[in-house]
C-alpha cells in the first residue's frame, strides 16, 4: 500500500468506528480485525501503519468526529507527513480543500471533560489517552515471579504489584508456554493492586459479585491459595462461562459460580446474607480509566448512560452490603475517574449505613481520595481506578 492508500484505509476504518460509537456497534479493535481479514493484500507493515493512523485520530478527537475524513484531517493538521497523504491519487484521499474542517482536538466530550477536570489536572487528563503497557500477573498457585521472569524475553517486574510483570509491546502472550501452562494471566497492574485491597486469605469466604470473565476472581483465588470458599457471580452468562477454562488452566479447583438475574440478584444469593468475609464489587462503569486501551469508548458515553451506571452501582453496593458478615469487608472498585462513580458512591453508602467505615490497609500505590484510593496513568502508570474498602461493624 502507498502512504496515501494507508490514509484512505484509515479513513474507511474511522468511518466504521464513528458509526459504531454512535450506534453501539463493535469496538475499534474488532472492526480493524474484520477490515484486514478481507484485505489480504495488506502486509504487516501496512496493517501497523493504518492502525497507528486510526488510533492517532481517535485519541486526538475528544468529541465524536463528523466522519473518518474529519478525524484524520485532525491528525494532518498536526503532522505535515500525514497531510501529504491527502494527495488525490487513485487509491488515496482527495486533496484537502480550502476551509475544510478537521475534527477538533480534545480529551473527551465537553460535558465529560468538565466532570473530570474537577479532580484531575491537565497532565492527568492527557495521560488518560497515552499508550497502555502490557502487564501480566504471575500465578502464585503455581510459581513465583522470580522463576517466571527469565522465561519471557524483555519482561520486567511491575513497579508496585508483587506478582506483576510488564512485557514488551506486541508480545503475543497467548502463544507463550508460560501462559499455556497457567503460570501467567494478562492483567493490568492497577487491576492487580485494587484486587489486593480485598485482603483475601486462605480459609475465607469471598464473593466476587461482578466477576465478568473472572480476571479478579483468579487473582482472589491465588491470594486464598485455593483454600476457602470463592463464589463468582455475574448477570452475563457468556462472560461468566469463560471463567471455568481459565480457572482450570490456572490450577484452581473449586470456584462456585452464580448467574444473577438483573433486578432479582438476591434470588440467586438467598443463602449468602451475612456469610462473606469479603465481597468484591468491581462495578460496571464508564471505563474512563481504560481509555488508553479503548479510546473510542469516550465517544460512546452519554450523560444518560452515565446516570444509569451510577444508579446500577448504587444498587450493587447495597446488595453487596447484605452479604458481608459482621466485621467483614466490602471492596468497591470502578475503573473510572469520575467521582460520581467512585468517591460519591462511597460517601453516599456511608451516610446510609451507620457504623460502616472506610479504611483497612493502604493500597501499595495510588493516592488517598475521599474514603478510598485513586490510581491514574499519570501518577501510577496503571489504568485509572477508584477503590475503597468498607468495613461492616462487628
Amino acid at each position: 500500500m502507498t502512504p496515501a492508500g494507508r490514509a484512505q484505509a484509515a479513513i474507511e476504518l474511522l468511518d466504521q468506528i464513528v458509526a459504531a460509537a454512535r450506534e453501539g456497534g463493535a469496538a475499534a479493535d474488532t472492526l480493524i480485525a474484520r477490515y484486514f481479514k478481507t484485505r489480504r493484500y495488506a502486509g504487516s507493515k501496512d496493517r501497523r501503519a493504518v492502525r497507528d493512523l486510526v488510533y492517532r485520530a481517535i485519541r486526538r478527537a475528544g468529541e465524536v468526529p463528523a466522519n473518518g475524513r474529519a478525524a484524520l484531517l485532525g491528525v494532518a493538521a498536526d503532522d505535515v507527513a500525514v497531510a501529504a497523504m491527502f494527495d488525490g491519487s487513485p487509491h488515496g484521499p482527495a486533496l484537502i480543500g480550502d476551509g475544510e474542517l478537521a475534527a477538533p482536538a480534545g480529551v473527551a466530550p465537553v460535558w465529560l471533560a468538565e466532570r473530570l477536570e474537577r479532580t484531575l489536572d491537565s497532565d492527568e487528563l492527557a495521560a488518560l489517552l497515552g499508550r497502555a503497557p502490557l502487564d501480566v500477573r504471575v500465578n502464585a498457585l503455581k510459581t513465583t515471579r522470580d522463576d517466571v521472569l527469565p522465561l519471557i524475553a524483555g519482561a520486567q517486574p511491575t513497579p508496585h504489584a508483587p506478582m506483576g510483570l510488564r512485557l514488551p509491546e506486541g508480545t503475543q502472550v497467548e502463544s507463550l508456554p508460560v501462559f499455556q501452562d497457567g503460570l501467567i494471566e494478562v492483567q493490568d497492574e492497577g487491576s492487580q493492586i485494587v484486587t489486593m485491597m480485598a485482603g483475601a486469605a486462605p480459609g475465607m469466604t469471598v464473593i466476587d459479585l461482578c466477576a465478568g470473565a473472572g480476571g479478579k476472581t483468579l487473582s482472589l483465588a491465588a491470594a486464598m491459595q485455593a483454600s476457602g470458599r470463592l463464589i463468582a457471580c455475574d448477570a452475563d452468562r457468556a462472560r461468566l462461562s469463560r471463567l471455568a477454562p481459565r480457572a482450570e488452566r490456572a490450577g484452581i479447583g473449586a470456584v462456585e459460580t452464580r448467574l444473577l438475574d438483573p433486578n432479582r440478584e438476591m434470588a440467586a444469593l438467598a443463602d449468602l446474607p451475612g456469610a462473606a468475609d469479603v465481597v468484591l464489587v468491581d462495578a460496571p462503569c464508564s471505563g474512563t480509566g481504560t481509555w488508553r486501551r479503548n479510546p473510542e469508548a469516550r465517544w460512546r458515553l452519554t450523560p444518560d448512560r452515565l446516570d444509569r451506571l451510577v444508579a446500577l452501582q448504587a444498587r450493587l453496593i447495597r446488595i453487596a452490603a447484605q452479604l458481608v458478615k459482621p466485621g467483614g469487608s466490602l471492596v468497591y472498585i470502578v475503573c473510572s475517574l469520575v467521582d460520581a462513580e467512585g468517591a460519591d458512591q462511597v460517601m453516599a453508602f456511608l451516610r446510609e449505613h451507620p457504623g460502616w467505615s472506610a479504611g483497612g490497609p493502604a493500597a501499595v500505590a495510588g493516592t488517598p481520595h475521599r474514603g478510598g484510593f485513586r490510581l491514574t496513568p499519570a501518577t501510577d502508570g496503571t489504568d485509572g481506578f477508584f477503590v475503597a474498602r468498607l468495613q461492616r461493624p462487628c
